[in-house]
């Protein structure tokens, strides 16, 4: 089917393909839906439906996908676009794992939340974490963060492939807050 044929929806449906297939698809989804605008609340509303519905189709128990947007100029990060239950809304910089990544502007892989000090309990059921910086120009943007169920639910793939995704979406979208 050409893209023309494409609805928007379909960009969901991921079954049988292997992790790196489903996380490339990811960003290759992403980036076709980002053509269409580069408004970042709806690229970034897509985009954490794309990765919720990646992670579910890979069997992996995320129960919280999406973004924290930097506050304007407050030392803070307030929730985003997001997929799962109602969040924390604000964020400082500096603190939980959240707070860490948008600091420190690096990957917070989290294997076990219970044992990364000063941990954010948003949810008291997730127990592993990943956390990606959108980074321009040396300036925090917003971060990914995706959480999950089971302990060790990401790893280096993972963050190889979101950390791609992150560079394109600094990329494809007007930050305007």
């Amino acid at each position: 089917m050409g893209e023309e044929g494409k609805h928007h929806a379909d960009y969901s449906n991921v079954t049988g393909l292997s992790k790196e297939e489903t996380l490339q698809h990811i960003i290759d989804s992403y980036e076709a839906l980002a053509s269409d605008t580069t408004n970042w609340v709806a690229n970034l509303s897509n985009c954490s439906s794309l990765v919720w519905h990646a992670y579910h189709s890979l069997n992996v128990p995320v129960n919280w996908a999406g973004f924290y947007v930097k506050n304007g100029e407050k030392n803070e990060l307030i929730l985003g676009p997001f997929q799962g239950k109602v969040a924390c809304q604000i964020i400082q910089i500096g603190k939980g794992v959240c707070g860490t990544a948008a600091h420190s502007k690096e990957t917070q892989l989290v294997p076990d939340v219970e044992k990364f000090p000063g941990h954010i309990a948003c949810d008291g059921e997730t127990k592993s974490e990943i956390v990606v910086p959108l980074v321009k120009e040396g300036k925090i943007l917003a971060v990914l963060d995706i959480d999950c169920l089971a302990l060790d639910g990401f790893d280096e793939s993972d963050k190889k492939f979101l950390e791609e995704l992150a560079v394109l979406i600094v990329r494809t979208c007007e930050w305007q807050f």
